[in-house]
């Protein structure tokens, strides 16, 4: 038996055999190189907006398809999905256009009154004019008790 010695380097040798593992912060070591997607998540996805003209004319083209797996090809190339066709489909249904057009969400902003300047102007003037009453009730309660401590009548007594 003719038995040659075929000598091996440590390369040829899958190193899962050798009962070594590459770590994941190290390269990997068979010469692969940026082998590795960017694991790098966006924080928060951004919604898509569809405009009414672009609703509409992907709805004509899905109407015009008539071959099987037209409409699927139709939804593969554009990134939609079917329900975004249904959804298209009956608002367009129901005749108004402003369905088809994009909605911001979140809550509406409350109208304003064109009075809201007056009013807050008015209500800061009664504010204002309370606290200088109060200040005189308050002078005229000390005048009071300082005309009672010195003996003197405040009240004026008109005779005629």
């Amino acid at each position: 038996m003719n038995s040659e010695r075929v000598p091996i380097t440590l390369n040829e040798i899958p190193y899962s055999s050798l009962g070594v593992e590459e770590r994941s912060d190290e390269a990997p070591r068979d010469g692969r190189a940026g082998a590795t997607p960017d694991p790098e998540v966006v924080a928060k996805p951004k919604r898509r907006q569809f405009t009414a003209e672009y609703r509409l004319r992907t709805l004509e083209e899905a109407d015009r398809c008539t071959q099987p797996g037209e409409v699927g090809r139709l939804l593969r190339r554009e990134g939609l999905y079917s329900s975004h066709l249904a959804t298209w489909r009956k608002a367009r249904r129901k005749g108004s256009l402003r369905e088809l057009a994009s909605k911001k969400r979140g809550a509406k902003p409350a109208e304003r009154n064109p009075l809201d300047a007056k009013v807050q102007m008015l209500e800061a003037k009664v504010a204002r004019l309370e606290h200088e009453l109060h200040t005189a009730h308050t002078i005229l309660d000390v005048q009071g008790k300082v005309a009672g401590l010195l003996g003197l009548n405040l009240e004026h007594e008109t005779r005629s």
